[in-house]
């Protein structure tokens, strides 16, 4: 199913596209010369949004969760990308355990189904480990179309990390690390752990991810010739605050309130009629909870959405990033919906819609009531069609979500390297 696209019609994004099309060999020379420099993200999915006026990403989770969102005709790839990684980390592989978020969902389930299939196509033994200290014998997860998934508990040795009768090479996690690193994962000096503990929320910021991709956006809208405004939210910086803090509050609507005066000049500049709006979020990793939208700082003051949310309560220091809001202007049955890319080692592998009936086009749908329709990511992204009127071609449109969705691989690439805890520095 293919969404019919509404942004397609006028606007900058067809600029863009048009632009992208024919820089197509540049661009991926380019992203070569990058690759041969960085080390991609061994996985990820990015959240973007097209807003008609511009194309940008809002998220990017190093422990994608929406594998099951993938069509049939997607695994080839996938799997050819997952031998691609493995053989470029560990090419003599043969074990490969997969540490999973807590979660018996029938959703998560269907993800950790998707992922054992592509690695054991891959041609690894492929098995699960449960970071949960109480569990002492193998746990059953239900799959919906039947049959069931086996998470054992977890065995460590001095240097290792495996499962009763099973050593592994590599160890995928796919666990974002919110409460911390546990013990378990520490010291693996023997084993690959991807990604690395420092890809985790315990070390991990939203706004340091953003900054990696301004700069990212900022060569690649050199090579093109463009503005980078058009792929980039612009960010307002953080923000400390705790509940009750009124000095916190007043710096948070000074932030926005800048934020919003340097939106409304960029919308004048561009001709937008569209009424800017910046969001809040938590800097580290919430998966979407607790997002508000403010067209005007002094929402702030006034209750509503900002009184309701996670991020106005609780006793604890939180730091928060204001963040230019990217409407969406995508829809499918009249439903605002966003495009996921998903990634594996530095190819898009495809991707879905995430689609909310009951928001709006300028609120996070990364919220309860989600649907998800795949999208054919895996032909059209690398075959689009030179020639072809801008907006009129959805495979013109896909591969230029997948080139943004592997800029925002590439500063996750760049945002790693910079945290790496074991990085090596030449003067």
């Amino acid at each position: 199913m293919v969404p019919h696209l509404i942004t397609a019609l006028t606007g900058p994004i067809n600029e863009l596209e048009a632009r992208v099309l024919d820089s197509m060999p540049a661009i991926e020379r380019w992203l070569r010369l990058e690759w041969m420099e960085h080390t991609p993200p061994f996985y990820a999915s990015v959240d973007l949004r097209n807003a008609g006026f511009k194309l940008a990403p809002v998220d990017t989770d190093l422990f994608p969760r929406g594998f099951n969102h993938l069509t049939e005709e997607m695994l080839p790839l996938a799997v050819q990308a997952a031998m691609a990684a493995i053989e470029k980390i560990c090419p003599e592989a043969k074990n490969l355990l997969i540490v999973p978020q807590d979660d018996d969902g029938p959703f998560h389930a269907e993800h950790l189904e998707r992922l054992v299939r592509i690695f054991t196509m891959a041609g690894l033994n492929v098995r699960l480990g449960s970071l949960d200290p109480s569990l002492a014998t193998p746990r059953r997860i239900a799959l919906p179309g039947g049959g069931a998934l086996a998470v054992e508990p977890l065995v460590r040795s001095r240097r290792r990390l495996g499962l009763k009768d099973f050593d592994p090479c590599t160890i995928l996690l796919n666990h974002d690390l919110a409460g911390g690193t546990p013990k378990l994962l520490e010291g693996l000096h023997e084993q690959y752990l991807l990604p690395p503990l420092h890809a985790g929320w315990v070390v991990r910021r939203k706004s340091r991810h953003f900054q990696s991709y301004e700069e990212v956006a900022k060569k690649f809208a050199k090579l093109l010739g463009m503005d980078p405004w058009l792929i980039t939210p612009m960010s307002g910086g953080t923000v400390r605050l705790a509940a009750d803090d009124r000095r916190g509050l007043e710096s948070l609507k000074a932030a926005a309130d800048a934020l919003l005066a340097r939106l409304r000049r960029k919308h004048k500049e561009y001709g937008i009629a569209d009424k800017p709006f910046v969001v809040v979020k938590a800097d580290d990793g919430s998966r979407g909870a607790g997002v508000v939208s403010l067209r005007d700082a002094a929402e702030l003051d006034s209750g509503g959405r900002w009184a309701a949310s996670p991020l106005a309560a609780g006793e604890e220091v939180r730091e928060l990033l204001v963040q230019e809001g990217v409407a969406t202007n995508e829809r499918i049955n009249d439903a605002v919906a966003e495009p996921v890319v998903c990634t594996m080692d530095r190819y898009v592998i495809g991707g879905y819609y995430r689609v909310h009936a009951g928001r709006r086009a300028d609120e996070n749908l990364s919220s309860p009531g989600s649907t998800f329709v795949p999208l054919a990511f895996a032909p059209s992204h690398q075959l689009p069609r030179p020639g072809v009127a801008p907006g009129a071609s959805p495979p013109n449109r896909f591969y230029m979500y997948g080139v943004i969705g592997r800029l925002a691989m590439l500063a996750a690439a760049y945002e790693l390297e910079a945290t790496d805890p074991e990085a090596e520095h030449y003067d």
